[in-house]
């Protein structure tokens, strides 16, 4: 970003900080973009990302900006994803509960059966959360999920067999 060697390297001056917004805003937002199809979403979570940074700019050297940038947005963006989950779980929700007045039993178990769901995904490491939420949730392909955390799409296939296997064993446990 500085070819100059005489210019700061502070990303809390003002004019290095507006460096890097010029240089990182579209392909950040461009990122944000494709993971979420939204560009109003992704230049809301650009400017949060860059907040953040500003924030953070003593923290931050010029040399780290655009990985805590972008490991930012993808954070803000999984944050948005999770809150999106729990709105969609309650719609859902109120929506069972309507249709299934007439059977007490069916939505005791269905409530059961959720609340053993998302425990069981609460209790996945991180990475395999995070992989089966953007895979099964999200909709995203493995090469998406792959691209946008910086591994190899044979790491997000083993998270997500792992996941799966384990999702399995304390849904459907042995006896």
């Amino acid at each position: 970003m500085n070819s100059n060697p005489l210019k700061s390297e502070n990303v809390c001056e003002e004019n290095v900080y507006q460096e890097v917004f010029k240089s990182l805003s579209k392909s950040l937002r461009d990122f944000l973009y494709y993971k979420c199809g939204s560009l109003e979403t992704a230049n809301d979570l650009v400017q949060e990302a860059f907040i953040k940074l500003w924030q953070k700019c003593q923290d931050v050297p010029l040399s780290k900006a655009k990985s805590f940038l972008f490991t930012t947005g993808n954070n803000l963006f999984l944050n948005t994803v999770k809150s999106q989950q729990v709105r969609l779980r309650f719609k859902a929700e109120n929506k069972n509960s309507a249709e299934n007045k007439e059977h007490p039993e069916f939505e005791m178990e269905m409530k059961e059966f959720q609340n053993s769901l998302e425990a069981a995904i609460n209790a996945l490491p991180e990475g395999q959360k995070e992989v089966f939420l953007l895979n099964r949730i999200n909709k995203m392909t493995y090469r998406e999920i792959a691209e946008s955390l910086g591994v190899s799409q044979k790491a997000i296939e083993k998270r997500m067999s792992k996941a799966l296997i384990k999702l399995k064993d304390v849904l459907n446990p042995k006896d």
